[in-house]
């Protein structure tokens, strides 16, 4: 059963990894459909529908650095500025990665559009921290996205953790992410048959560990097999961040059973006991 359950999780990621990702874009019909429909058409259709899209090519996020770096090179500062500096925010350039971006255009394309750049660029990334690009960094780091704020289990986490639906058919699969230090509480995973958890590595390094056991490094690649009824928590070392890949296994009367956090003392040992 876990040979097969590894199949799929490599059958998915290689699906993945070839999938195009395909642009939707409005703004040429939106702002220029009845003016200049044929414009619109090859704006929003081929552009972005096409040429955007072949992301099997070049990323999305490569794709906004020569974009920005086109549009500053020719002096463009408008609002098609703006949108190519969104959309490269989106793409997972960090605010400390847009400041060298532009300071080695300057040097190349000129001060004074480098100075108007700048200018748009605060305001873009104005909310951002290092705690941002370091999230935005990782995210390159795996192919799965980190997903939404894991809200409705954050009572159940210490620090902050994401979670991203990668399958929900045949098998049940999210991807987890979590911030340095984050971990779950202890936890058993309940059946009468059947029943547990499959963990995979995906990015970053973590901790595994079942109550009365050293605890386990999971790295990259790291496979995980956690026995249904069996206490256990698993989360993020300090010094990054961290990301698995969580497998639902199919059981009778299966439940999750939530219990006390992982104290400071606990997982300040493990990681002391590692260095």
């Amino acid at each position: 059963m876990n040979k097969i359950y590894l199949f799929l999780v490599f059958s998915i990621l290689t699906t993945i990894g070839m999938a195009q990702e395909k642009i939707k874009q409005t703004a040429g019909r939106d702002q220029l459909g009845t003016f200049a429909p044929k414009f619109a058409e090859l704006n929003d259709d081929v552009l972005f529908g096409e040429v955007w899209s072949r992301t099997d090519r070049l990323g999305l996020r490569d794709r906004s650095l020569v974009t920005i770096t086109s549009l500053i090179s020719q002096g463009i500062t408008d609002s098609s500025l703006t949108f190519h500096l969104q959309s490269a925010r989106n793409n997972g350039i960090t605010r400390t990665e847009i400041a060298e971006i532009i300071t080695h255009i300057g040097f190349y394309a000129g001060w004074p559009k480098a100075w108007a750049a700048f200018r748009l660029a605060k305001e873009v990334w104005a909310e951002d921290t290092n705690g941002e690009d370091a999230k935005a960094a990782f995210q390159r780091e795996m192919i799965f996205p980190i997903g939404e704020p894991n809200a409705a289990y954050a009572r159940y986490f210490t620090g902050n953790s994401y979670l991203a639906p990668i399958s929900r058919e045949q098998v049940y699969i999210s991807n987890v992410t979590f911030e340095p230090r984050c971990r779950n509480n202890w936890h058993i995973h309940r059946a009468t048959s059947g029943g547990g958890q499959m963990l995979i590595g995906v990015a970053g390094r973590g901790w595994y560990q079942e109550e009365g056991k050293p605890a386990v490094e999971i790295l990259p690649g790291t496979v995980i097999h956690i026995p249904a009824n069996v206490k256990h928590w698993h989360g993020a070392a300090a010094d990054g961040w961290f990301a698995h890949l969580a497998f639902e296994v199919p059981g009778e009367n299966t439940s999750n059973e939530w219990l006390e956090p992982v104290t400071d003392e606990e997982y300040d040992k493990l990681e002391s006991d590692k260095r």
